[in-house]
């Protein structure tokens, strides 16, 4: 008699790609984004900064990211779900570019954004993604990440830019076993949310990789880990877990993702079997 555990299937992040993008869109020009903006920032009494509005800075997530959609997904592989996940805000004022990317991927499927949870959305839209395949509401999702690194208005305290604009691209599809696992909390303490990190990474067992954001590196972490180098950071640890799936694309063995966000105490991380 077969084990339960082998007859389980569950979602598992089966492709990834990674790509940097450099100029701007001539969306950060549109005269609706001064508008948009202000209505944003109004509540709390933020300047916006007229030099950025003037000379058409930032990228539109929807370009960036369209194109890599027909490279990680054939025509006849229709995705059910597409969700974008950011931290900061598009410049694209019109049309969601969540509905602007469904356009683009196989299968046109249902879209929505995931944001205003810092470097958390991204784990956000996973656990959403990997919740409507246990349920049978998608075959394939597509989860899709990005970050611009122009801020159009002035902040309260330092802001952490990205260092240029970056998209990341990942297909969730059923396989054998469990399937991917999202744990999030919260954790106002960075130390603490390391140690959570390095015991959770443990419990995986010998052999298990490591992928870190680049705020959670520091002194204890294994050797054999991968800490994300500072400059995208909402970004950067996925285009290692791009990289991963890369070079082991049946998966390598136990893989936990971690990132911390600071400024909201938010630990996130995501176990791959």
């Amino acid at each position: 008699m077969r084990p339960a555990a082998l007859d389980r299937r569950g979602p598992r992040v089966t492709r990834a790609l990674a790509a940097g993008f450099d100029g701007r869109s001539e969306a950060s020009l549109h005269p609706d984004l001064r508008t948009f903006l202000g209505d944003l920032v109004r509540p709390y009494g933020l300047p916006l900064r007229e030099d950025l509005l003037a000379e058409g800075a930032g990228h539109d997530y929807g370009e960036m990211a369209a194109g890599l959609l027909g490279k990680v997904l054939a025509e006849d592989e229709p995705a059910d779900l597409l969700i974008l996940a950011f931290s900061s805000h598009d410049v694209r004022p019109a049309a969601p570019s969540a509905l602007h990317l469904s356009r683009h991927c196989p299968g046109q499927p249902t879209a929505f954004a995931v944001c205003d949870q810092g470097s958390a959305a991204a784990f956000t839209a996973l656990r959403l993604a990997a919740a409507h395949q246990r349920t049978g509401g998608s075959r394939r999702a597509v989860v899709v990440l990005a970050e611009q690194s122009v801020l159009h208005y002035e902040t309260p305290g330092p802001a952490v830019l990205p260092e240029r604009h970056q998209a990341v691209v990942l297909v969730c599809e059923e396989g054998a076993g469990e399937g991917l696992r999202v744990r999030q909390e919260a954790q106002p303490d960075g130390p603490a949310a390391l140690s959570s990190v390095l015991a959770a990474h443990r419990e995986l067992g010998p052999g298990a990789r490591l992928l870190l954001a680049s705020g959670l590196g520091a002194d204890g972490v294994p050797d054999d880990a991968v800490a994300a180098p500072p400059g995208q950071p909402f970004t950067g640890v996925w285009s290692l877990l791009a990289d991963h799936l890369a070079r082991h694309p049946e998966g390598g063995g136990p893989l936990l993702v971690a990132d911390h966000d600071r400024q909201l105490g938010r630990l996130s991380t995501l176990t791959l079997p």
